[in-house]
C-alpha cells in the first residue's frame, strides 16, 4: 500500500516475504461405509477411538460387519475414522407429549430406550404464559442424560426448542409444529427413585423404532443416491479422506462388483485409495485368480488382499469367526504412515496383523508366487514374526499391465503430493500471472518437495535427482496468460519397494602360489 509522505521523518514499511508454507495433508483418514445400530445417516462422523464409535454408533452388532472392521482398524494403529452409516427401511422411534412431537435423533430400535421428562420453568415478563419449560432426556441403553433448561415454544425466542435440540442434542429432535403452550409437566418421582426411570415422572418413547433390513449394494452405490448425497456420496460432506473400506454387507454377504467399481471411481476423483476385500469362501490361489475379474475393475487407486482372517468375536463368547481384512489392513496403513511415512510400503515383517488369531488359508511361497504377479496382495504367516501383510501392489500391479502405478506406496505418495499441492496453492487464484508469481510458486512448492526429499521420500542423492518444480515462461505461454492459466510442472522420483531381494553367494577358491 502506498504511503503518503507529508512531513520529514523516518517511515517504516512492512513488506510480505512471499513465503506461503505448504503443509502436507493427512495420509490415513479412513472412511468406513456400512450398517450400524445407531448414529447419523445424513453425513459422515469422525471418530478417533473405538470407545467413541461405541458411543455414537452402538459398537459391535451381530447383524453388521462395520463395527468389527472399525475395531480392527483402531487395534492395528488407526486413529481417524470417518463413519458413513447407511440403512434400508430403518425408522426412528417417536413420542407425542400432548401436542409436542419428538423423534429420536436417528433411525433404529435404539430410540425405544429413550425417556423424557417435562418440568415447568419460570416465564420471563413479557413472554406468553406456559411458553417456558425444562426438558430432560435419558438413553437407558447407554445411560446418557441430556438436560435443557428454559426452553421456549416461541419460534422467535433464542431458546426455541426446535433450534436448541437440533444444534445441541444427540438424542432427540422436534417433529412437526411446536404448540404455543408447553406440555403438562410430569409428576414427582417416588421417594428414592430417579425421575427418568419410572412413570409418571417421565414418559417412554413408543416402541416404533426399527433397524430396518440388511443393506444391499443399492444401499451404497445406487446412482440415484448421488443427488441426495447418500451411500458413498455421503463422503461429499467430508473435507478429506485417504482410504475407503466397505466391510461385507452382512456377516455372510459380500460387497458386489458394482459397488466396488463405484467406490473406486469415486475414490479416484477424491485422490483416495480403496482397500478391496477378496470374496468370502475362497481358500485356494486358483479360486482367487478365477474370481479376480469379477471383484473389481483394475485401477491404480485400489488394492486387494487375500485370504480372509479369523479373530475372536466378543459377541459369540470369543469364538473364532471369519472377517474381511480391510479394517486390519487400513490400520496397518495408518501405523506405517505414522512410523515411516506414506512412501513406505504397508507390508513386510513389521506389518503384523494385531488381534488376528489365524488366517483362513496358510499360503506357501509357491502359492504366493502365483498371486503376487497378478496384483493380489497376500497375508502370510511366518515363524517368529506371525501374521503379516506380504504384498504392496495396486489393482493395476499385474506384471503384464506394466503400469507406472504398480505399487501402493508409489501411488499413495503421488496422491499425497497432489492433495497437498492442491490445497496449498489455492492462494494463487486471481494473483497477477507473471514472473513474480511464478517465482513465489517455485519457492513454495520447491520448499515442500525439498522437505519430502530430506525425509527420504524420493530416490536420488541430491534434490536435482529427486524432484523438479517448473513454473516460468516456458510452462506458461502468453496464450496461457491471456486465458488466465498458470501451469506448474512438478516431477518426482518415487521410492519403489524392494519386492525381490537377491543375494548372490560365491565361494572363494584358494589361491595357488606361483
Amino acid at each position: 500500500m502506498a504511503v503518503t509522505y507529508a512531513q520529514p521523518g523516518v517511515y517504516i514499511v512492512e513488506k510480505p516475504s512471499g513465503v506461503r508454507t505448504i503443509t502436507g495433508v493427512a495420509t490415513s483418514i479412513t472412511a468406513f461405509i456400512g450398517r450400524a445400530r445407531r448414529g447419523p445417516t445424513d453425513e459422515p462422523m469422525l471418530v478417533q477411538s473405538f470407545a467413541e464409535f461405541e458411543r455414537a454408533y452402538g459398537g459391535l452388532w451381530a447383524e453388521s460387519a462395520l463395527g468389527y472392521s472399525v475395531a480392527q482398524f483402531f487395534m492395528n494403529g488407526g486413529h481417524d475414522a470417518l463413519i458413513c452409516r447407511v440403512h434400508k427401511t430403518a425408522t426412528a422411534a417417536t413420542i407425542a407429549i400432548g401436542a409436542l412431537n419428538l423423534v429420536a435423533a436417528n433411525e433404529g430400535d435404539w430410540g425405544e430406550q429413550l425417556r423424557v421428562r417435562i418440568e415447568d420453568a419460570p416465564v420471563p415478563a413479557g413472554e406468553p404464559a406456559n411458553s417456558r419449560f425444562n426438558l430432560l432426556i435419558k438413553d437407558h441403553a447407554t445411560g446418557q442424560v441430556e438436560t435443557f433448561l428454559n426452553l421456549s415454544t416461541d419460534p422467535l425466542n433464542a431458546r426455541f426448542i426446535t433450534k436448541i435440540l437440533e444444534q445441541q442434542s444427540d438424542l432427540v429432535r422436534v417433529s412437526g409444529v411446536v404448540p404455543a403452550a408447553h406440555p403438562a409437566a410430569n409428576g414427582a418421582a417416588p421417594a428414592g427413585q430417579d425421575p427418568l426411570e419410572v412413570a409418571p415422572s417421565s414418559t417412554p418413547f413408543l416402541a416404533n423404532g426399527d433397524d430396518g433390513v440388511a443393506i444391499d449394494d443399492n444401499s451404497i452405490s445406487d446412482p440415484a443416491l448421488e443427488a441426495t448425497r447418500g451411500g458413498i456420496w455421503m463422503l461429499d460432506h467430508a473435507g478429506l479422506f485417504n482410504l475407503l473400506c466397505i466391510p461385507p454387507l452382512t456377516r455372510t454377504t459380500d460387497v458386489g462388483q458394482v459397488t466396488w467399481d463405484a467406490a473406486i471411481t469415486y475414490a479416484h476423483d477424491r485422490r483416495a485409495m480403496v482397500i478391496v476385500d477378496a470374496p468370502d469362501g475362497l481358500t485356494k490361489p486358483s479360486q482367487m485368480l478365477a474370481a479376480l475379474a469379477g471383484v473389481a475393475t483394475p485401477n491404480e487407486n485400489a488394492a486387494i488382499y487375500f485370504p480372509r482372517l479369523r479373530a475372536p468375536d466378543p459377541l459369540r463368547e470369543n469364538r473364532l469367526e471369519t472377517f474381511a481384512p480391510s479394517g486390519v489392513v487400513a490400520g496397518i496403513y495408518a501405523r506405517t504412515d505414522a512410523q515411516r511415512g506414506v512412501w513406505k510400503a504397508p507390508a513386510g515383517l513389521d506389518a503384523t496383523l494385531v488381534g488376528v488369531s489365524e488366517l483362513v488359508t496358510k499360503l506357501t511361497d509357491g502359492e504366493n508366487g502365483q498371486l503376487n504377479p497378478r496384483a493380489v496382495n497376500c497375508l502370510r504367516v511366518f515363524p517368529v514374526h506371525g501374521r503379516v501383510v506380504w504384498g504392496a501392489r495396486t489393482l493395476k500391479g499385474d506384471d503384464q499391465a506394466a503400469s507406472e502405478w504398480k505399487y501402493v506406496p508409489v501411488r499413495r505418495t503421488a496422491l499425497y503430493i497432489e492433495e497437498s499441492l492442491f490445497r496449498g496453492t489455492q492462494w494463487v487464484v486471481f494473483e497477477p500471472n507473471d514472473e513474480p508469481l511464478w517465482a513465489q510458486i517455485r519457492l513454495n512448492v520447491g520448499a515442500f518437495m525439498q522437505d519430502l526429499f530430506r525425509q527420504g521420500a524420493f530416490q536420488g542423492t541430491s534434490s536435482r535427482d529427486a524432484y523438479f518444480v517448473r513454473c516460468d515462461r516456458e510452462t506458461t505461454t502468453q496464450n496461457d496468460i491471456d486465458r488466465g492459466v498458470v501451469n506448474i510442472y512438478v516431477g518426482f522420483a518415487p521410492l519403489k519397494p524392494a519386492e525381490f531381494v537377491v543375494i548372490t553367494i560365491q565361494q572363494i577358491a584358494g589361491q595357488i602360489a606361483v
